[in-house]
Parts: structure tokens; C-alpha cells; sequence
């Protein structure tokens, strides 16, 4: 067991900071010295329960040498070992046979693979396809959609887990063996790698190079506990590795965009975990056409909008306390006093929280960290409502005024420079900052149409939290051996 790479640890391990909501922890005599290292093996009972309240408050991951039984019957080319009848695959198709046989030939032996046939245009090609293979091909006679059809896969699955892999995908052979590593933790439900791009001629076009470097299915370098408002908060469907037992029906079949999100969500409500591993990547064939590539993010965006049917607040397009709304109001007015009273919020905060910190050898200095912190996700969570997610309420207020117009170009400027430098994109700067803003309007348009269809502006309405609410979640969840604040 290790800890987290967002947590931040304080001098002798006497206070941890970290996790999703954030917490901050002051873990006993005991617990110090398993934490001395960073990492520590579980040998009993007090070792037991420490690593299972730092896995479930996000702020430790499981050692990558950890992994379920394995025996010699199927081993992939990369040396990765696969128990023999461990693991279905089921993949959803329609049409695609060059995909399809591009994915099948890439997964490496061992496995039982089902093909979903989604009704396809053109069956005949995708049944030869999954025969080439010795996959069983199951064609549906009407198209129920992605979710539906990896239902129908699943209900055949005799196997105690499943993997669900998009045609379009590419996987290494050792993929889904790394994977299932997860699966020694009895509450873990659902695992996802990493999903990279797939560019088979080397010569991407700029849209493309652009998704390469920040795709929306790409969900970053830190492996991370899963769960809504987390650091990672979903998981894409292109490729997950799952427990039968858990998954119960496996996606609503209702859905056809955003069923990731629902089961994800579903499944952490039930008590389950879900899990992210960036260090094992699979690769996605992303869309390479303009027009194709903004209707997908329109149609993501779409998805809003049933989530927050049926998960509530927990698809916020922001989540902020009282004292950050006023924070990015004071900067928003750009009048003589909204510097000062935007550093009087800040300081009375500072000075508030770390009253709360008294246990922590530096109370003032972790609290100011705190706060700091507190504005740095405030200014993104206002950049992202200003430019995403309420763009044509920015767009119409831009008409009127030259505060907002000010405040909407820095946003724009500064959140394309920060997110060039983050992803190390192969693409000019000009030409990424023209698809972050062409990303960012297709996907709100996307969540602005869900709204209408729906009528309903759930998706759309931030949530503002105070710090009763903040203690309550801690007091709630205190970690064996630690106190929390």
C-alpha cells in the first residue's frame, strides 16, 4: 500500500492532507510509523484497517505488485499471467469489421471473447470477423445502443470478471492481466487503464494531435480512487475491467450517452470501488473530421443532463464554498477594492481554518496551503463555467459588458496556456487554444441542449457548500488511528 501522489504529507507523517472531498488527517504513534516510507505492506489487523480507510478516502493506492492468483495455463507476450477462465471479454459492435479484427488480433490469448453485433448495417463482415477470431458472435435484431448490447454480452459471461472493450480500441496483451491486479481488494467492482490515441499512419491531423494530448477519455498520469467530485470522477466504457458479482445488469439500458458515468456512480453509491490505473494504457482510434469530432462532444455534453436526473449534485457543473463565490465575484467586479477585499476573504479564512487546525505542528501555514489551494480550484471552477458550461450566458453578457469581455479572454488566455503546458501537446499553441475553445463550446452547447430537452437547468446549476457541511463529512468518516479536521 502506498500513498496517493496528492497527498501532501506534513514533517514526521504527523499530519496527512489529501483526498476527495479533502481532508486532513493526524494519524497516531502507530500509524506514523507505517507511514514513515510512503508505503507499507498489511501484515494484521491494525495495518488492515489503516489501508482500508486510506483507500476509501482516496488518499492511497495499492502497490502495483499486488494482484489476484494466477497460474501458467495462459500467458500473454508479455510475460503477464492470465488465470485460465478468469475473464470474458465482451465487445459492442456495429459494423467496423477492420476494428473489430484490428481489436481481436491485439488482445492476446486466453480469453473468452463475445462480440455484440448491434444490429450492423452489414452483418455478414462482423460475423466473419469474430469466427476468424473464435470469438461467439451474438447479433442483436434491433439496435438497442452500446450499453444495451454490452448487457447482452455480459448475461452470458460465466466468468467471475468481464472486460468491456470498444471496437475502435487497441490493447496490449498484458492490458487486461495488469488490470485484474486490482481485483485482490474484495471491494473492488470496476478497473479502467489509461486511454491513449491510436494513430496507425503517423500523420494526425491537428484535431487529432489535439486529442492525443487532452482527449475526454484520456483521464491523466495519476492513478486515483473513482468516485463523484474525485480528482478522476468517471471511467469511459471504451475499455473497463469489472466483477460480475457486482455489476449486477451491468449499464442502464435506457442510456445511450454518459451509461459510464451512471454505472460508475451506481456502483460507488452500492459501496463499491472503482478504480483508475494510468500506469496500464490501452489506445482509442479518435475521430479525425472537425464536424464528427465536435458532434461527439456536443453528445457527451448531452449526458448532463440525465445524470443530474438521477445523481443530483453530483454532476455540478462546480462545487464552491461561500467565501470562494465571493472571492471570484470581488475579482469578477475588477473595481479599486477587489484585490483587497478579495485578500480580506482569503486572510479570514485562512485565519478561521486554522483554528480548526490547532492539532498541526503549523496550523497557520496549513491553513494558508488550504486556502491557497481552495483559490487555485475556485479560478478553474470559474474559468470552466465562464467558457464551458455557461458560454452563451458569457457570450450574451459580453454584448453589454467590458468587465465580463476582460475577464472572458484572460480565463480563455490563461486556461489554454495552462493546459499547453500540463498536457506537453504536439501542436502549436494557437491551433490547441483554438480546440480547447472549439471542445469547450461543443460540449456546453451539448449540456445547454440536454437542459432544453429536458427542461430542466439541473445540469447546469453549481452547488454551494459551507464548512458545516465540511465537518460533518469528517466527523462522519474519522480514519483508525488518526484524528481529522
Amino acid at each position: 500500500m502506498q500513498l496517493s501522489g496528492r497527498v501532501r504529507v506534513g514533517p514526521e507523517s504527523r499530519v496527512l492532507t489529501g483526498g476527495a472531498p479533502l481532508r486532513v488527517l493526524f494519524p497516531n504513534a502507530a500509524a506514523r510509523n507505517l507511514l514513515a516510507g510512503g508505503s507499507f505492506s498489511v501484515s494484521d489487523e491494525a495495518s488492515a484497517a489503516l489501508a482500508e480507510k486510506l483507500l476509501a478516502f482516496g488518499m492511497a493506492d495499492p502497490a502495483a505488485d499486488a494482484g489476484i492468483p494466477v497460474d501458467a495455463e495462459a500467458v500473454a507476450d508479455t510475460g503477464a499471467r492470465l488465470p485460465a477462465g478468469t475473464v470474458t471479454v465482451v465487445v459492442p459492435v456495429r459494423d467496423r469489421p477492420d476494428q473489430l479484427d484490428r481489436l481481436l488480433g491485439s488482445i492476446g490469448s486466453g480469453y473468452r471473447v463475445i462480440v455484440v453485433d448491434d444490429a450492423s448495417r452489414s452483418p455478414q463482415p462482423v460475423a466473419d470477423t469474430a469466427a476468424a477470431h473464435g470469438a461467439r458472435y451474438l447479433p442483436l435484431p434491433v439496435n438497442v445502443g452500446p450499453g444495451a448490447a454490452r448487457n447482452a454480452g455480459l448475461a452470458l459471461v460465466q466468468t467471475p470478471y468481464v472486460a468491456f472493450v470498444d471496437s475502435d480500441m487497441v490493447l496490449d496483451p498484458g492490458t487486461i492481466p495488469e488490470l485484474l491486479r486490482h481485483f485482490a481488494d474484495p471491494g473492488v467492482a470496476l478497473v479502467a487503464p489509461r486511454i491513449l490515441g491510436w494513430n496507425p499512419d503517423n500523420s494526425p491531423g491537428w484535431i487529432c494531435r489535439y486529442e492525443d494530448s487532452r482527449s475526454s477519455l484520456d483521464l491523466g498520469r495519476r492513478a486515483s480512487l473513482v468516485h463523484p467530485r474525485g480528482p478522476v470522477s468517471w471511467l469511459p466504457a471504451a475499455c473497463l475491467v469489472g466483477r460480475v458479482d457486482a455489476l449486477g445488469g451491468g449499464f442502464s439500458p435506457e442510456l445511450r450517452v454518459a451509461e459510464d458515468v451512471d454505472l460508475v456512480w451506481s456502483l460507488v453509491r452500492r459501496g463499491w470501488r472503482v478504480r483508475y490505473e494510468p500506469s496500464v494504457a490501452a489506445r482509442h482510434e479518435h475521430r479525425r473530421e472537425v464536424s464528427a469530432w465536435l458532434a461527439r462532444k456536443a453528445f457527451y455534453g448531452t449526458g448532463a443532463h440525465e445524470l443530474a436526473r438521477r445523481h443530483g449534485n453530483s454532476v455540478a457543473p462546480a462545487v464552491l464554498a461561500p467565501w470562494s463565490v465571493a472571492f471570484l465575484l470581488a475579482l469578477l467586479a475588477q473595481r479599486r477594492w477587489s484585490l483587497p477585499v478579495a485578500a480580506a476573504l482569503a486572510g479570514a479564512t485562512t485565519l478561521r481554518l486554522s483554528r480548526r487546525l490547532r492539532r498541526s505542528p503549523q496550523p497557520a501555514r496549513l491553513a494558508g496551503e488550504l486556502v491557497g489551494q481552495g483559490i487555485l480550484a475556485a479560478l478553474g471552477q470559474g474559468s470552466a463555467l465562464l467558457l464551458r458550461h455557461w458560454w452563451p450566458l458569457t457570450i450574451a453578457g459580453c454584448a453589454f459588458s467590458a468587465r465580463l469581455r476582460r475577464a472572458a479572454l484572460l480565463a480563455a488566455a490563461v486556461d489554454a496556456g495552462v493546459e499547453y503546458v500540463r498536457t506537453g501537446a504536439d501542436l502549436d499553441p494557437l491551433r490547441f487554444a483554438a480546440a480547447r475553445r472549439l471542445d469547450d463550446l461543443a460540449y456546453g452547447a451539448g449540456v445547454w441542449l440536454g437542459a432544453f430537452r429536458g427542461r430542466s437547468a439541473g445540469a447546469l446549476l453549481p452547488e454551494i457548500t459551507g464548512l458545516p457541511a465540511f465537518r460533518r463529512r469528517s466527523s462522519r468518516s474519522p480514519s483508525p488511528g488518526s484524528g481529522t479536521s
